[in-house]
């Protein structure tokens, strides 16, 4: 039984429009699931606030950062070996099921030997038991691995969109009763370990897989050859997108990571959140095109815009709407994260820079060089933790908290230095033609920011509430203008290609 075929011929207008049809339905469908998800989960993060004090959100978020890295391990890299994959093999699904899941209770095996030590590094009495729940997870990710990436494989983004955004709101749900029930930390690490459990249900009810007692090892050694590169640039990915929380954790303590963890949620998990999506949705279309420069060129930078456009409203609003936003959240004891107000604006900005750097790594993997894509992450971890170290060693917990931010800020240019000149040399894409990506998002976001500026003059409120709403409705009014002009714009391509220029 075979899964899949080759990539689509090159040099064709219908291979092009196809392949743009299928990045559109990847956008749309999980990027709306994404949009449902995160304000799902954000929600319930604010109101799961209220029932934590600052220690026991910088305890659970500090958890939950180390178990992300562990899951990181697991599957090593199949994922992306099934999707990049020219065709698989029934054997082989059923050998490379085993092997994962195998492989995930390993990890959770190391995991819960770990934890002893963790405590011991991080003084938190307790510490270790909240890592049964991360054990737990690793092999129900694993189970949950291969009908994921068949779904990610056969471009059935739809599906992939309703489990993500039914596992989402159990995950919330869980997490949110746990709090009101006074579980304290176990609220935010057991809502994680659950979210395991719902993908693997959603998964299978989805796009079923259930493995057939047969192993063969030989089967699947290209794959797990790949895989295992592939895995590097996960691994590294993990733990920079987590190294902050460890840090600022070691040296400034749970409180204060509890603040920056606000600022962090609020302004980079969107961007996190989309870059998953740039994965999942760019990732099996530029496997298929990697062949043909024209036809990469051609899907990246109309990815590229469809994420500028997705992406620049939403941070600018933040950035906008910090100081209120901030100023309303509350922990148990009744008092306010506005210290996360500032630090929240800088990782705005690095949010835009950052998500745009996600798009390097689909590339890297789709077209075949998964140890490019390890070395970029490992570089950009190198940067991330180095300037966070600093950092450590040279602010108190006040300021350290904004230095971090900052870092990210200034990671980022880098790494699209490289990636702008590494796209020209291998790809033969102009750095002017991704600049054209920009355009309409940023003469979008000076609009907003001048309707912002003047219903302020207009309005004169302090109000935290009719701050925000004015934000809110400056941003709704500025992704309905630009999806009002990505309508024309497509009605104008139609027209001209249906005359023959």
């Amino acid at each position: 039984m075979q899964h899949g075929t080759g990539p689509e011929p090159g040099g064709m207008a219908g291979g092009v429009d196809s392949h743009q049809h299928h990045l559109g339905r990847g956008f749309n469908w999980l990027g709306g699931a994404t949009i449902i998800a995160k304000v799902i989960d954000f929600s319930t993060i604010l109101a799961v606030l209220l029932f934590l004090t600052k220690q026991q959100v910088g305890i659970g978020s500090l958890v939950v950062s180390i178990a992300m890295i562990i899951e990181a391990f697991d599957g090593l890299g199949a994922s992306e070996a099934l999707v990049q994959a020219a065709s698989v093999t029934r054997r082989e699904l059923d050998t490379l099921f085993w092997f994962v899941v195998g492989a995930a209770l390993v990890v959770a095996g190391f995991t819960l030997l770990a934890a002893p030590w963790i405590e011991a590094v991080y003084g938190v009495a307790g510490m270790s038991a909240y890592f049964i729940a991360a054990a737990v997870k690793q092999p129900l990710v694993g189970a949950a691995l291969i009908p994921l990436a068949l779904m990610n494989r056969d471009l059935q983004y739809e599906r992939i969109a309703i489990v993500n955004v039914a596992a989402t709101l159990a995950a919330a749900l869980t997490r949110l009763g746990l709090a009101a029930s006074g579980a304290g930390a176990w609220a935010l690490v057991a809502a994680y370990a659950a979210s395991g459990l719902f993908t693997l249900i959603g998964a299978m009810v989805a796009r079923p897989f259930w493995p057939r007692p047969s192993f063969k090892m030989s089967d699947i050694r290209p794959l797990i050859s790949f895989g295992t590169r592939a895995s590097a640039s996960n691994v590294f990915e993990q733990i920079f997108k987590n190294v902050d929380y460890l840090l600022i954790g070691w040296f400034y303590g749970a409180a204060p990571l509890a603040v920056y963890r606000v600022a962090f949620d609020v302004a980079m998990e969107p961007t996190m959140a989309i870059g998953t999506l740039v994965n999942r949705t760019a990732l099996p279309v530029f496997a298929r095109v990697a062949a043909v420069k024209t036809q990469l060129a051609q899907s990246l930078t109309w990815s590229l815009s469809r994420l500028a456009v997705l992406t620049a409203p939403l941070m600018t609003a933040l950035i906008l709407a910090a100081d209120p936003l901030t100023a309303m959240i509350h922990d148990e004891s009744g008092n306010d994260y506005s210290a996360a107000a500032v630090p929240l604006k800088v990782l705005a900005a690095a949010g835009l820079l950052r998500v745009t750097s996600q798009l390097l790594f689909p590339v890297l993997i789709g077209s075949g060089r998964p140890a490019a894509a390890a070395r970029l992450s490992a570089a950009t971890l190198l940067l991330l933790t180095a300037g966070i170290m600093a950092a450590g060693v040279s602010f108190p917990a006040a300021t350290g908290i904004v230095a971090v931010s900052a870092v990210w800020l200034g990671v980022y240019p880098i790494l699209l230095i490289w990636g702008i000149r590494y796209l020209r040399q291998h790809w033969d894409i102009a750095s002017g033609d991704l600049a054209q990506a920009f355009i309409v998002p940023l003469a979008a976001i000076a609009a907003m920011v001048l309707v912002v500026g003047v219903a302020d003059l207009l309005v004169g409120s302090v109000n935290p509430v009719i701050r925000i709403g004015i934000v809110v409705a400056a941003m709704a009014l500025t992704y309905a203008g630009l999806i009002v002009h990505a309508r024309r714009h497509s009605a104008a391509e139609a027209i001209t290609g249906a005359d023959g220029f």
